[in-house]
């Protein structure tokens, strides 16, 4: 089960949205609209992180990283981070920046494929499957 997130980190992700960066900007503006059916939020509050990018459906976080994530400091926050997501059932992609924005129509379809790659193994592969029965990213919980 997901761990409930604080107030704070909501006020923080509405602040976000209002200042991305120029290659979260460019990913934003391919990702929006549902595009091929997957829907992304962006600067979304889980815990206490804030991810750049997130797809409730297939529980993957996309995270656009700049040249601060290459620290020693920064990289074993991240560490901890993506240790923490993955037991919350959630995937991390990242992206270096510098990719998003040489060729932000890949870093977009690379997004959605993972997306709906994920989304597809969480759907039921039997018929013997039950309807009570969920997969580990639904948290245990029948919906």
């Amino acid at each position: 089960m997901r761990r409930p997130t604080p107030g704070k980190s909501f006020g923080r992700a509405q602040r976000l949205r209002k200042a991305l960066t120029p290659p979260e900007i460019r990913l934003w503006k391919r990702l929006k609209g549902r595009p091929k059916g997957v829907k992304f939020a962006r600067q979304h509050p889980e815990g206490v992180y804030i991810l750049d990018f997130y797809c409730l459906e297939a529980w993957l976080a996309v995270e656009v990283d700049g040249s601060t994530h290459r620290t020693p400091e920064r990289v074993l926050h991240d560490e901890r981070r993506d240790a923490w997501l993955a037991e919350q059932g959630i995937e991390v992609m990242r992206l270096a920046a510098a990719e998003v924005m040489a060729n932000p129509d890949w870093a977009a379809e690379e997004a959605i494929a993972r997306a709906q790659s994920r989304i597809a193994d969480a759907q039921p592969s039997s018929p013997e499957r039950s309807e009570g029965e969920v997969s580990r990213r639904d948290g245990g919980a029948a919906r």
